[in-house]
Parts: C-alpha cells; structure tokens; sequence
C-alpha cells in the first residue's frame, strides 16, 4: 500500500470535508432558491423563472449528498452509526422534507390551479428549509458534544433526544446555514436570472450576507467559551480503531487549541468574513459570476473554519468523553481505506468534470419572457 494507515486517515478526513463543502456549495445554492421561491416570485411566471434556474440540475447536485453519507459509512463507520443513531429522527425529518422535492418539481405545473402551484412551491420551500436548518443544527451539535456512550462490546447507547438536539448554540449554527445557503441562492439566482427577480436578488443579497457574518461572528465568541474537547493520552495514529483507548478532557475554549498552536489557521474564519463582504459588494456592482464564487469561497471558509477547530474529533461524546471519535480511533479498516481511496481518485474528478460540463451546456439566462414564449412546456 502506498500511504500508511495515519496518512489515509488524514486524507479521508479532507475528502470528508471536500463533500460536505461540495455539497453546500453544488446542493447549497438550490436549496437557497427553494426557499425563496414564494418569496422572490411574485406571480406564477416568476416563480417559473425561479423553479427553471434549478430544475435541471439539482438531482445532480445532490450527489454530492450522496456520496458525503457513502464516505462516512465506508471510511468512518463508527461515526456513521452514532450520527445515525443520535440524529435519527432528525435526518428522517430531513428525508421526508426531501421527497417533496421531486414531487413538487414534477406536479407544480400538472394543474392550472393558482392554489395548486402555490401549494407546491411551499412545499419545494420546506423542503430547502428544513434540511438547511437540520444541517447546521447538526454541526451545531457536534461542537457542543453528542450524548452517547459505547460499552465493552463496543455497543451504542445514546443519551439524548429530538428535543435536545434543539439547544441555543445548535440553533445559532442552523441560523448560520440558513443564511448562508439563502445569500447562496440569491447570487445564484443573480447569475441565472434578469429583470425583475435579478434586482430583487441584489437587494437581498447583502442582507443575508450581514445576517450570516453576525450570526458566524457570535457562533465563534461563543465557541470560545463554549467546553471544548482534547485527547489527553497518548495519540496513536496508526493503531487499530477503538475508541475506548484514549483519555479525553473537556474544558472551555478548548476548541480553540489547533488556532492557538497554528496560528496562520486564523486566515481561515478571516477569509469569511472577507468573502462575505465581497460577495455584497460583486452582488452589488452587477457582477454575479463573480459573487457566486467569492460566495462558495464563504461557505467553504465557514465549514473549514469549524472542522479545523474540531480536528481530530469528528462526533464528541458530552456523556462519556472517552467514547468521542477521533480521526485515530474511528475508521475503517487500513486496507479498506486503501481501496475506497482509489475509488474515490478515479471516480470524484469524473463528477466533477460531468458537473461542469452540465452547467456549461446550461449557461444562460432564463427570463419571464422566455418563461411566456414557451407556456406549452410543462414548466
């Protein structure tokens, strides 16, 4: 094999993170439409132009959801089990919010009903909303600590509940997502729209620029004094995986470690803050293609920001600190982590490039005019 077990451990955590980011920036922007589709259309040929921004590609762009979820059963198993025990009735919550999805999509137009389609562009709203919010309640979670606990047998036991999984800090975080995923969506929708909807956009845009550097900024002061988590024992990063063989202290602030011991990791909060301003001022002065990627460089900055202050630690137990997952402790097999890795060489620069080559194929702005001179199409 070509790497060593604590090289593939590390790259694993950085193609974790490499999905989950591809998935707010690809799956992000639509789910940000979604939610302001009743919002920003305000007649049916509006929220036309707004459903035909995405429907086209937002199956695709769900992939990466996919295969965020693949990687963490196939690399992290542990952590899959816990985030899927723990997290169950949420993620389930997420899922029925999803199927609304396809089928609005799909039936929206069936009807000539005004009652109908509205009722159908609330549901696509509730399905942008509810995922955006639990996404980033559940990182919210992950910071604060999940209350599980392994025993002997290395079985899972989880402590807590639905409702406690709804605390002031997670609710913060999923405010985080949920503005940032709406800026997302207005500058994309910027890049994908004119007239009307477009102006509508580069009002709002700002806004929820504001509204997420806030919430980031308030998010960080409070993890600073939040309880924190460090591996107190000896790290063995090429030992077998067991969780239970490590010590862990939890303390204030201790989340801010890695950025007291490497400084230069500050740039990266920095660069959201920098990023956010930048996209109101693109958004602003007409340049949306621009804005789109000084947008996803925010969301990534604030997604990194948080898996730099919790590395090693991928689900922190609150109940039972010495059963938190670390990278060292919770992966899967060496030789598993081998294969999936040539897996995932040969196959993530293939969706890549197909992504790229959709939304090359689908450039182009769609107008309310366009939307009228083709009212036989189902859209």
């Amino acid at each position: 094999m070509i790497f060593d077990y604590e090289t593939l451990r590390l790259i694993w955590w950085l193609f974790l993170g490499v999905l989950l980011i591809g998935f707010a920036i690809m799956g992000g922007f639509d789910l940000g439409v979604a939610m302001l589709l009743p919002f920003l259309g305000k007649n049916d040929s509006e929220r036309r132009v707004i459903i035909n921004s995405i429907r086209a590609t937002w199956e695709g762009n769900h992939v990466w959801f996919v295969t965020a979820g693949g990687a963490l059963f196939a690399a992290w198993p542990p952590a899959y089990a816990v985030a899927f025990s723990g997290f169950y009735f949420a993620l389930l919550l997420t899922l029925f919010a999803l199927f609304l999805r396809p089928i609005g999509f799909d039936y929206r137009s069936k009807l000539p009903s005004q009652r109908w389609r509205s009722n159908w562009d609330n549901a696509l709203f509730v399905g942008g909303f509810v995922p955006a919010l639990i996404f980033g309640v559940a990182f919210g979670n992950l910071l604060v600590g999940v209350p599980f606990h392994f025993d002997n047998d290395m079985r899972i036991f989880y402590e807590g509940s639905f409702w406690g999984l709804l605390n002031p800090f997670a609710l913060l975080a999923g405010l985080v997502s949920l503005s940032m995923l709406l800026m997302h969506g207005a500058v994309y929708l910027q890049v994908k729209t004119d007239d009307v909807i477009y102006q509508r956009c580069k009002t709002i845009v700002p806004i929820f620029a504001g509204i997420t550097l806030l919430a980031f900024g308030l998010a960080g002061i409070w993890v600073a004094n939040l309880n924190g988590y460090h591996i107190s024992s000896v790290i063995q990063p090429n030992a077998a995986s067991n969780p239970l063989l490590k010590q862990v202290t939890q303390a204030p602030g201790l989340w801010l470690d890695n950025y007291q011991q490497r400084p230069l990791l500050w740039l990266i909060p920095g660069l959201a803050f920098i990023a956010g301003i930048v996209t109101s001022v693109l958004s602003k002065n007409d340049r949306p293609g621009l804005a789109f990627i000084s947008s996803s460089l925010m969301l990534s900055s604030i997604i990194l920001t948080a898996g730099c202050a919790m590395f090693p630690f991928l689900i922190p137990s609150s109940s039972a600190l010495s059963s938190s997952l670390t990278v060292w402790d919770a992966s899967a097999s060496h030789k598993t982590l081998s294969i999936i890795f040539w897996v995932t060489v040969i196959f993530l620069p293939l969706i890549i490039i197909y992504t790229s080559w959709v939304f090359r194929v689908l450039r182009g702005k769609i107008t309310v005019a366009h939307i009228k001179a083709n009212d036989h199409t189902a859209y």
